[in-house]
């Protein structure tokens, strides 16, 4: 199911709790939420949607992806960028990593370690800030 995207900074800023199989059904409305904004989004965080739980969608080009309770154990060759959010208005500047590593559970909360670089790794930091009370 489409949510409505949260623009509540005291919402947005508040720390995700890790996800337990009990939240599935975020991962459906996620998912839902940004193929509906497609055309102007490629990552969204569980609070974005109003509900401050550790879950992350990714559009990677055709592909889109979750990843519940993911954590970042790496980071190399930072690099200074802007970014916009579908949670703000405008861009605002910030420091990001061209390699990642994550580790994180799959919709079906299969544990994985995986590397990303670039632009991938660029949304996957983003939303991971969201889960964190960050906002950029």
């Amino acid at each position: 199911m489409e949510r409505k995207i949260c623009r509540d900074l005291i919402i947005l800023s508040q720390k995700a709790v890790p996800a337990t199989k009990e939240d599935a059904a975020l991962i459906t409305d996620l998912l839902d939420t940004l193929k509906a904004n497609a055309d102007r989004c490629v990552g969204l965080a569980c609070n974005m949607i109003g509900v401050p739980k550790a879950i992350i969608a990714i559009s990677d080009g055709p592909f889109r992806y979750t990843m519940v309770n993911p954590v970042i154990t790496k980071k190399s060759k930072p690099y200074e960028t802007e970014e916009g959010c579908l949670s703000l208005d405008g861009v605002r500047p910030c420091l990001r990593f061209d390699e990642i590593e994550v580790d994180y559970e799959t919709a079906n909360f299969v544990k994985k370690h995986a590397k990303f670089t670039g632009y991938t790794a660029e949304i996957i930091q983003h939303e991971c800030d969201h889960l964190n009370g960050i906002i950029i």
